[in-house]
């Protein structure tokens, strides 16, 4: 992978100021609820130079990212997570992978989203349209993913996310997504919370949880403020006791890499090498996941076409 420079000073000084992106998973209620809480800004930065998006795609974007991060409490070791919409809408569709170790990329159909006539608010509703979340899990060493499927209802990432988990695993299930923008259209603060009710949990929990959600204060205003996502766990859920569990880093990561991108070039069929080579040089091919480019001159393609053949 490689990673765009962010050339905004301003921004790359508040991002040097901030607490370093990371996972907390807490418990709350001696046990009953876990929390997964994501801080994300550098790398929803770092997404958004990848990918040259602009505002509007970046919050679409972005909120799947955190999305992403956010489910990925649920693997462990070498499993990832995959997340996939599809939509009727102008996005078109969203491609999500993260792993375990808290690596994430993806990208947005539509880059950028073409709009018949400028939004008024930022509901997403308008931008999905009807469409489908589907979430699999890739367990190393199994065959197959485990994948699930629904409708959206909302056209809100995290509501329709819960729609899923009460659904699929009639499990009550709360998620959270925050981007905080100063006037200058920058990124200042980015995360999100994936609360979950576990077996055994009890309906009196449940609903002073709930309650509780309803008054949240911004949480990426919150990060965007230099403070700790632990922070906002322990002192927004006090009165449930939060236990932190674990620690862990994020970022924006992807394994592609120049000699992937050799690889698919000699394996092409003769035709196809034949007019890649009558065409325009330098060849330049990028990676749909992160927006890496990766630049091959006529000389370097000859080379490597005429290695194959020995």
């Amino acid at each position: 992978m490689i990673k765009t420079k962010i050339t905004d000073k301003e921004l790359l000084e508040h991002i040097a100021s901030l607490p370093e992106d990371g996972r907390d998973v807490f418990l709350l209620s001696k046990g009953q609820v876990r929390v997964t809480a994501i801080s994300a800004t550098e790398t929803i930065n770092q997404m958004r130079a990848n990918h040259k998006t602009g505002l509007l795609e970046s919050y679409v974007l972005g909120q799947a990212y955190i999305a992403g991060l956010l489910l990925t409490s649920m693997v462990k070791g070498n499993d990832r997570i995959q997340l996939q919409i599809e939509c009727g809408g102008p996005i078109k569709g969203i491609s999500i992978e993260s792993w375990a170790c808290g690596a994430v990329r993806g990208y947005m159909l539509e880059n950028p989203i073409k709009l018949d006539k400028p939004l008024t608010s930022l509901d997403t509703s308008l931008l999905y349209g009807p469409g489908f979340i589907t979430i699999s899990r890739i367990l190393e060493g199994s065959k197959e993913p485990v994948s699930g499927t629904c409708m959206m209802q909302y056209g809100n990432l995290a509501k329709d996310l819960a729609v899923f988990f009460n659904e699929s695993e009639q499990t009550p299930t709360l998620f959270y997504i925050s981007l905080d923008y100063d006037n200058n259209g920058r990124i200042m603060g980015a995360g999100g919370l994936f609360i979950q009710a576990l077996p055994g949990c009890s309906d009196e929990v449940l609903e002073k949880l709930q309650e509780r959600c309803k008054t949240l204060p911004s949480l990426g205003r919150f990060i965007s403020e230099k403070n700790e996502i632990s922070t906002y766990v322990t002192t927004q859920f006090a009165q449930f006791e939060p236990r932190l569990l674990e620690t862990s880093h994020i970022g924006f990561s992807c394994p592609c890499s120049r000699g992937h991108f050799e690889g698919y070039l000699s394996r092409l069929p003769q035709k196809e090498k034949e007019e890649i080579l009558a065409g325009t040089f330098p060849l330049e091919l990028e990676c749909f996941n992160c927006g890496s480019i990766y630049s091959f001159t006529k000389s370097e393609v000859e080379a490597l076409f005429e290695k194959e053949k020995k």
